[in-house]
């Protein structure tokens, strides 16, 4: 093996992920209950981009330590709590969401991520809309 193809794999692997383009993203989301008058749309950031993934096609030959499956995930957040306006007294008019404050590319911690990506997903309004400003 060459030299330069050396130093070429090792910068690669080395400064890979720093070259990810996973970081905070400005992102709405729309929160509506069925016993109150009015939906929510809050504007808050999550952890979106692209992750540098290893799968070898001889995943079968591997140990599973080997494979590398990285999402742009949180590195730190925080959880806010907005009001549903329109609520009747017997329901509780809060919700809470998280805030990207920093992301990083690592495995996905189903204790706050949702892993998967669906591909029909609905984020809109039925109900007459209030904007909260994060």
């Amino acid at each position: 093996m060459s030299p330069f193809l050396v130093m070429s794999l090792l910068f690669g692997l080395t400064f890979g992920q720093a070259a990810a383009l996973c970081a905070p993203s400005e992102y709405t989301i729309h929160v509506e209950k069925r016993e109150c008058a009015y939906c929510l749309a809050i504007n808050t950031t999550i952890c979106a981009g692209f992750c540098m993934t290893r799968d070898s096609n001889g995943k079968k030959l591997l140990l599973k330590s080997a494979l590398s499956q990285n999402v742009c995930t949180y590195k730190e957040m925080l959880y806010r709590t907005a009001l549903i306006p329109g609520c009747p007294h017997h329901t509780i008019p809060y919700y809470s969401y998280p805030v990207a404050l920093s992301c990083k590319c690592g495995k996905c911690n189903t204790d706050y991520s949702d892993c998967v990506r669906e591909r029909v997903r609905t984020n809109y309004c039925t109900k007459p809309q209030k904007l909260c400003a994060v």
